[in-house]
């Protein structure tokens, strides 16, 4: 009985030492860095891939030399059972105890998109179509339907999603954000909206948008956004013409050719500011939110005018009188002429 007791307790003992060695190199083998090079590793798991079939593809991938540690810890831990399918990218550092928390924690590599302000509806939708890691789901004849479901009370697309970079994982679709660029430049039309300075010149918020997306396109200056707004707002109240270029050449569409002739100004679209009073219909570009502010914040004082200065940093030249207006426009023109010979 003596020696039973004797032998079982030498098999506890070296089982406990077993265990404890187990234990101590499957913890070595957790906090131990992957072979993972800067600036890191792609990996993807499938939607329903089994935890070996992950764990298999590490090692094909070189990221681990064997993967017996890591499953047999997942499996104690229950963690096989959780881990999910996406896109990753595993950052040099990164432990098989880090790796397996991602994969459990769902962080999935992000992906960015930015929409540039001054854009128009056809830029984004193909911007969007060429990002790689976005899931193309519409066309533009989808638009109102999209617009629809957003809950837009208008069913044109121009004006309405925030210029802003977005970050979204692998086959995010394009629906996706522009929901949520629409759901932010909600918000931030709404804040511009409540700080506005009462004697702006616009009735609603859609007209914001409107008289921000001309801002947008005459100017990428700073200093110039809420003086051009001035202008704008006080031809507006005055009943005169805006007469500016950017609707002009958007009425014109896709057929215009960069070439903005005396013909293009005379012929009448609902976008011709030369032929009609008042702001376009709809927006003609994305305006950014320095945009909204500005137009809901013009600029005081008595300029009518603007043109460009031709000194090759975007500014403008502005005049309170036509004549002189027309003398800012002979400075430039003279400029241009100047450049054009130097250039030659």
């Amino acid at each position: 009985m003596k020696r039973l007791v004797v032998g079982l307790s030498i098999v506890f003992v070296l089982a406990v030492i077993s265990l404890g060695i187990v234990v101590l190199q499957l913890s070595q083998f957790m906090a131990t860095e992957l072979s993972v090079p800067k600036p890191g590793a792609e990996f993807e798991i499938a939607s329903g891939s089994s935890f070996s079939a992950v764990t298999r593809q590490l090692v094909d991938q070189g990221i681990i030399e064997d993967d017996r540690w890591l499953r047999l810890y997942a499996r104690w831990s229950g963690a096989a059972s959780n881990v999910q399918a996406g896109d990753y990218l595993i950052a040099p550092g990164a432990t098989p105890a880090s790796l397996l928390q991602q994969f459990t924690n769902g962080a999935v590599r992000l992906y960015s998109f930015t929409i540039i302000e001054g854009w128009n509806n056809r830029d984004l939708l193909a911007a969007l179509h060429s990002n790689d890691a976005v899931k193309a789901s519409m066309t533009e004849e989808d638009w109102p339907g999209l617009l629809s479901d957003l809950g837009a009370s208008v069913a044109h697309p121009e004006g309405l999603f925030l210029p802003e970079t977005y970050r979204f994982p692998r086959n995010t679709t394009d629906r996706e954000l522009l929901s949520q660029a629409y759901a932010m430049m909600q918000t931030v039309l709404a804040e511009e909206w409540r700080m506005r300075d009462k004697s702006a010149g616009v009735k609603t918020p859609y007209e914001s948008l409107v008289l921000a997306s001309i801002v947008e396109k005459e100017t990428a200056r700073a200093d110039e956004r809420q003086r051009i707004a001035g202008v704008f707002t006080r031809r507006l109240e005055k009943r005169m013409r805006l007469q500016t270029d950017p609707t002009v050449i958007y009425g014109l569409g896709p057929q215009f050719n960069g070439n903005l002739t005396k013909r293009d100004l005379q012929t009448d679209t609902p976008y011709n500011t030369y032929t009609r009073h008042g702001l376009p219909p709809t927006p003609i570009a994305m305006p950014g939110r320095a945009a909204i502010h500005a137009a809901l914040n013009p600029a005081p004082g008595n300029e009518l005018y603007f043109v460009a200065t031709g000194l090759g940093d975007g500014s403008h030249s502005f005049s309170v009188t036509k004549a002189e207006h027309d003398a800012a426009v002979a400075t430039y023109l003279r400029r241009l002429r100047q450049q054009r010979r130097q250039g030659g």
